[in-house]
């Protein structure tokens, strides 16, 4: 059980008044009489970078993981143990294959089979920064006409509020399944941090959200199977705005840190050691650190569906509108960067990208800063490469690839431009070159680097 104390709240204390409002999970005593979560079969429906690493959390704690995904060329990779996982999880993935604990098919009938039905596929945002459910409207079409009684499904992809009534417990009741006496429906958004080894699933609490009372124990038995703290919300809703609310904050901090370093530039200051400096407050500040953009599935994205669902009810949220604005020019501004520090001309000058995935210790390139930069400075006339040791290959909105260089030398190059920094690897050659820009402003094997 959590104590308030793991509150991450900067609200000057008060939230020792204000935790007894959670509710966590607490097991039965009797422990179900044998027949928990844990005794049952969990199936997974989209293997990516949630679903896969979610099956194999689930190693050892259940006898059984179904692992469904339409993509057979990803059931392949995971087959062939190349899926890009977090070096923890790679020999949970190699047993969990070798035990047959961990099935993949491509067969998404096979939710039949499931005591309980894990949803975790991409909800991304298309062109004009509208909802695009379709990956989710297909995964919860299957996982309603495969439904049986007595199953527990929870959708954990985030999305605009109201979405599992709408996509599960209303086509369910179609079906005539009605959520919390036939089958039991829930929302408990994923919560990994792709390639942090301190963060890891057990050790993240997890909330849920049921239809209904009976829907909530249900899911957070099964959720608790991923977790040690499991908090029990009012309904799915409250759930839903939660993940929302998680990554709408964590947007608005960045763009809040990147303008906040552009001021620090300004005054000749080092915004990490001033962000530092601010962290030793142990109450009402709670830090981010700037970088060339912001990257990744969730943050560049799930803001937008709030605001789509309050732009659908003419309603305006003008903060998070312009945090979003200030993350999709940054990219832009990393480029202003280099050009000024190429006299005003980047034409023919040779710029190499350090890092192209949008975090360190992943290959993950959805949403990354990277594509835009390389973009913008090819744009502007410059010979762009860049070097990525988890990154062969990287296609531009042109549809253009490039890979990565093999053996960078620093005075092959003009410019560097610092992106991201995977741990392990070497960059000692990003100080042979001429000028380094530092857009991570933590590169200091550099002294003569500049920051954006």
């Amino acid at each position: 059980m959590a104590t308030p104390l793991q509150l991450s709240l900067a609200i000057n204390g008060r939230e020792h008044q204000l935790s007894g409002k959670l509710v966590p999970y607490l097991p039965p005593a009797d422990g179900g009489n044998g027949h928990g979560p844990g005794s049952g079969t969990v199936a997974i429906v989209g293997l990516g970078y949630v679903g896969l690493p979610t099956a194999l959390a689930l190693y050892g704690r259940s006898r059984r993981v179904l692992g469904i995904d339409i993509s057979d060329e990803r059931l392949r990779v995971i087959a062939a143990r190349a899926a890009d996982l977090a070096e923890f999880d790679r020999p949970v993935l190699d047993a969990a294959l070798r035990s047959g604990t961990l099935e993949l098919t491509s067969d998404t009938g096979a939710v039949s089979a499931a005591d309980a039905v894990i949803i975790c596929v991409p909800t991304p945002v298309d062109d004009d920064h509208a909802p695009d459910l379709a990956a989710l409207r297909g995964a919860c079409a299957s996982v309603v006409a495969g439904a049986r009684p007595g199953q527990t499904i929870i959708l954990t992809s985030t999305t605009y509020i109201g979405t599992t009534r709408e996509l599960l417990t209303e086509p369910l009741a179609a079906r005539g399944l009605i959520a919390g006496q036939d089958v039991f429906v829930a929302f408990s958004p994923e919560r990994i941090d792709p390639g942090n080894p301190d963060h890891e699933h057990r050790e993240t609490p997890r909330v849920v959200g049921g239809v209904t009372a009976a829907c909530a124990q249900r899911a957070a038995a099964v959720v608790s199977l991923l977790t040690d703290q499991v908090y029990v919300l009012s309904s799915p809703e409250a759930a839903e705005a939660t993940k929302l609310y998680e990554n709408i904050f964590r947007a608005v901090s960045l763009a809040l840190a990147n303008e906040f370093a552009d001021a620090c530039t300004a005054l000749g200051l080092d915004p990490i050691e001033v962000t530092l400096a601010a962290g030793t407050k142990p109450y009402g500040f709670l830090g981010a650190f700037p970088g060339p953009g912001v990257g990744g599935h969730c943050i560049p994205c799930d803001p937008y569906y709030l605001l789509w669902q309050l732009g659908e009810r003419d309603h305006s949220a003008p903060l998070i509108e312009q945090a979003m604005r200030s993350i999709a020019l940054r990219p832009g501004r990393v480029v202003d960067r280099a050009a000024q520090l190429a006299g005003g001309d980047l034409a023919g000058v040779k710029v190499v990208v350090v890092g192209a995935s949008y975090k360190a210790g992943v290959a993950d390139l959805r949403e990354s800063p990277a594509i835009p930069i390389i973009d913008g400075l090819a744009a502007l006339g410059a010979a762009v490469s860049f070097y990525d040791p988890l990154v062969p290959v990287l296609r531009l909105p042109s549809g253009r690839e490039i890979r990565t260089v093999t053996g960078p030398r620093g005075e092959d190059f003009d410019l560097a431009i610092v992106h991201t920094l995977h741990p392990g690897a070497s960059y000692a050659w990003v100080a042979a070159c001429k000028q380094v820009l530092d857009a991570t402003y933590r590169f200091d094997a550099a002294p003569h680097r500049a920051v954006v």
